[in-house]
């Protein structure tokens, strides 16, 4: 072999690797899918920010010399609704819990979590009526009412979502082998961007980082403890 043989072919050789590493980096660049329960999961973390926006109003509305946050107030409970009751409680409901149920399993637990999708439903639904009024929650009684009822919500809501991030969804992720929960992942994806757009679960982040900027709560370090 002369030389000029042996360098096309060190350069084909290099050539190939080169392709071969750009394949394996776009490979690698690509992010993994979010799948089925992981996707549940991130909307729980849409709801908890949603109810420090909550806890941050209810103690406000406690001070009688705070102003009552009527409009962020409003705007939280708008998306709690369409976010968290027509579209992620609707998706336990018709995906997750009915697969459950007839596999035998968390009956008990599903029949309770269903008791509090309801009753939620109803404390913003009252929540939202109380905040209509031009001089919305300005008197001490409604006040206090609403302070009460945002907090029968937070109170309700934080052991629901953690009994079904902790239970549930591992549960209902064992039904499935790996390429039916990767369609599943993908079928809850479609019903996402049909219900909220394409960029649904995006925009409702946004929107809930708004409410917290309102209210002075956006920045994370100020929930550490201080040590003083």
């Amino acid at each position: 072999m002369n030389e000029a043989s042996s360098r096309r072919r060190f350069l084909s050789t290099v050539a190939l690797l080169s392709v071969g590493s750009t394949a394996s980096a776009e490979r690698k660049s690509k992010p993994a899918e979010v799948n089925a329960t992981e996707d549940l999961m991130r909307e729980h973390g849409i709801i908890r920010r949603t109810l420090l926006v909550y806890e941050e109003i209810a103690r406000r509305l406690d001070l009688r010399e705070e102003k009552a946050p009527v409009e962020v107030l409003a705007q939280a409970i708008r998306l709690m609704r369409r976010f968290g009751e027509d579209y992620h409680e609707k998706t336990e409901e018709t995906e997750v819990f009915p697969r459950l149920v007839k596999a035998g399993q968390q009956k008990q637990l599903v029949q309770v979590l269903l008791e509090q999708h309801a009753a939620g439903r109803k404390l913003n639904e009252s929540l939202l009526a109380a905040t209509s009024d031009r001089d919305a929650l300005t008197q001490p009684q409604p006040r206090a009412a609403a302070a009460r009822q945002l907090t029968l919500f937070i109170r309700m809501y934080q052991p629901h979502a953690a009994r079904e991030d902790t239970d549930v969804f591992p549960a209902f992720r064992n039904l499935f082998d790996e390429k039916q929960f990767k369609e599943l992942g993908e079928r809850f994806e479609a019903q996402e961007h049909r219900l909220l757009g394409s960029d649904g679960f995006e925009n409702a982040l946004k929107e809930v980082a708004q409410l917290e900027r309102a209210l002075g709560i956006h920045d994370l370090a100020r929930f550490t403890p201080s040590e003083k």
